[in-house]
């Protein structure tokens, strides 16, 4: 017989309050009837600015199965937080949560990049994605390095030997679910073995709490600049100087507006 969920909750605690924060994103969502591309990631709107969405798009799901399965994956991985005497731990947790947060999104963005500008594949420009699937699979390999004997959990009752979970999971979602992110599931696998490889390593409180400041500036800072949320005490001013010459192209406001409200969205991808 397992423990009480509470005893879970309790031991488990940045697990569970991300799995509720990702939950009550999915209900307001739902409530107000928010679309994947008002909060997704996409190289598009990366290059427009919209920087937060490298935020948004990792705790945002859709529909309720896409949240189901992160949850359930994650809330197995959430043992990373009991494993204090190997060098993991709460603090390990919430460090690298951060880190596999942000660089999974750029390493997605970086993949869009090279696809669009080397190899001509503009589907890739406008392809949305959300979803916490990144850090998902990022821990998934972590776990597979540091304790290979481990098993993941799905719902209860389908367990996979976590040496080969990265892998058999991206192979698995990328056939049952045809939307689900390669890409992005990719990207946390890379950034999980650098990770667990040692390559990304020395993070510490101070390191942290700096890094976190920082990502909250730019999230503040690309809301304002995108026009996405006016933050009245933020102040964006122009560094030009008016009394230098200046060359351009002069175009319409309403012409670019309605150019750019014509692009159709290609597609979405959940992660």
């Amino acid at each position: 017989m397992g423990k009480p969920l509470l005893f879970e909750i309790l031991e488990k605690p940045v697990t569970s309050c991300i799995i509720g924060i990702c939950s009550a994103i999915w209900f307001y969502i739902q409530k107000k009837n928010i679309g994947y591309s008002n909060i997704g990631l996409s190289y598009e709107t990366a290059i427009e600015g919209h920087h937060w969405r490298i935020i948004t798009s990792a705790f945002s799901h859709i529909s309720v199965i896409h949240l189901v399965f992160n949850m359930s994956a994650l809330w197995s991985l959430g043992v990373v937080e009991k494993l204090g005497h190997m060098g993991l731990g709460i603090e390990f947790y919430l460090h690298y949560t951060l880190v596999l947060v942000i660089l999974s999104g750029a390493l997605v963005l970086g993949m869009y990049h090279v696809l669009i500008q080397r190899f001509k594949l503009e589907y890739f420009r406008r392809v949305t994605a959300v979803g916490y699937s990144c850090v998902v699979f990022g821990w998934m390999t972590i776990l597979a390095v540091k304790q290979p004997s481990s098993k993941l959990d799905l719902f209860g009752f389908l367990s996979l030997p976590i040496s080969f979970a990265p892998f058999e999971s991206l192979i698995f979602t990328s056939i049952i679910v045809p939307q689900a992110s390669f890409l992005g599931h990719l990207s946390g696998i890379i950034v999980g073995y650098a990770i667990a490889w040692g390559l990304i390593h020395g993070m510490t409180n101070y390191w942290a709490l700096s890094m976190l400041g920082w990502v909250v500036v730019v999230f503040m800072f690309s809301l304002k600049r995108s026009g996405t949320f006016d933050f009245s005490f933020i102040e964006i001013e122009n560094v030009t100087d008016p009394s230098l010459p200046s060359v351009g192209f002069l175009a319409s406001g309403t012409g670019r507006t309605l150019q750019m409200s014509a692009i159709p969205l290609v597609g979405g991808e959940l992660v």
